[in-house]
């Protein structure tokens, strides 16, 4: 009977780190994903016409820091506790291609609800015209651990199977 107390607290043990994970894991969500073209015009605001810097009530991340125009997923988070040396993770297939690119953002996110505004921008986005085709956003923390995502529905669809052809 006493030999097995100390596999029955191994055990307890075990179940404490996994639960333990499972609740850090489990205390950062993502709300919503707005996806959508942005024109640099859309992000001017009246201090900017005297004299101020940009100011804006999200976070902006952009790929390219000097270009305001490109394509944006504005993303609400919501977390218990604050996120110090994340990185948001976008990846986006362009129509008419197959393998998917990826933008790193560094992100700290404060506790709360918070939203943020990521932007594939200048030369990394070709145009207004364009939409992704499938997407993802991943939130990793510092160690590079996922903490949440959210995809499109197309991004969950299994590749289309080669031709024949291409097989043999």
């Amino acid at each position: 009977m006493f030999t097995r107390i100390p596999c029955l607290f191994r055990l307890a043990v075990l179940t404490l780190v996994f639960a333990t994970s499972w609740v850090s894991a489990a205390s950062v969500k993502i709300v919503r994903v707005w996806p959508d073209y942005r024109p640099a015009e859309s992000f001017v605001r009246i201090g900017e016409y005297f004299g101020g810097k940009e100011k804006a009530s999200e976070l902006i991340l952009r790929s390219q820091e000097n270009s305001r125009d490109g394509y944006y997923f504005l993303t609400r988070f919501k977390t218990d506790e604050a996120l110090s040396g994340s990185i948001l993770a976008l990846e986006y297939v362009l129509p008419g291609e197959e393998s998917p690119r990826v933008q790193f953002f560094p992100l700290d996110l404060p506790r709360g609800s918070r939203a943020v505004l990521a932007g594939l921008t200048g030369p990394d986005w070709p145009g207004a015209a364009i939409a992704p085709s499938a997407w993802r956003l991943r939130l990793l923390g510092p160690a590079g651990d996922e903490l949440v995502r959210e995809q499109s529905f197309l991004w969950s669809l299994p590749p289309l199977p080669l031709p024949a052809a291409v097989v043999n």
